[in-house]
């Protein structure tokens, strides 16, 4: 019998104690496996072209480019790769600006496990890729 791939993630946010929290969930679903992480926008899209990651979970303000930045380039270089914001920045305008960016899901700090988790797996089902 052929077992599921687990779906690659990559997390990017400044704050250690977030990227701790947001790997421990994570590594307890086995759909899952955390292949990296980033603390500032130019690591992470050094990360991001060397992993190749199915999903990125992206903090939207830290040092260099912001999330928003790092979800534009995203698309017009990797477009099959899923994106989720994990975010304090829950305005209006970063929410509308994320959706025409094409933002996968959108998750606020502080964060739920369980809706970070059901971020992500609805994320990757509507590439196909199950969760």
């Amino acid at each position: 019998m052929e077992t599921e791939t687990p779906a690659r993630i990559l997390i990017v946010d400044d704050n250690d104690v977030v990227r701790r929290a947001l790997r421990g969930l994570i590594r307890h679903d086995e759909s899952f496996v955390v292949v990296g992480e980033a603390s500032s926008g130019h690591s992470a899209l050094e990360a991001i072209a060397t992993l190749e990651p199915d999903l990125v979970c992206l903090d939207v303000l830290m040092p260099g480019p912001d999330g928003l930045t790092i979800l534009r380039n995203i698309r017009e270089k990797y477009p099959n790769i899923r994106v989720v914001l994990i975010t304090g920045q829950s305005t209006s305008e970063v929410v509308t600006q994320a959706r025409e960016l094409g933002a996968d899901g959108f998750v606020v700090k502080p964060f739920n496990g369980a809706r970070v988790l059901g971020a992500i797996r609805s994320a990757l089902r509507r590439e196909g890729k199950a969760a």
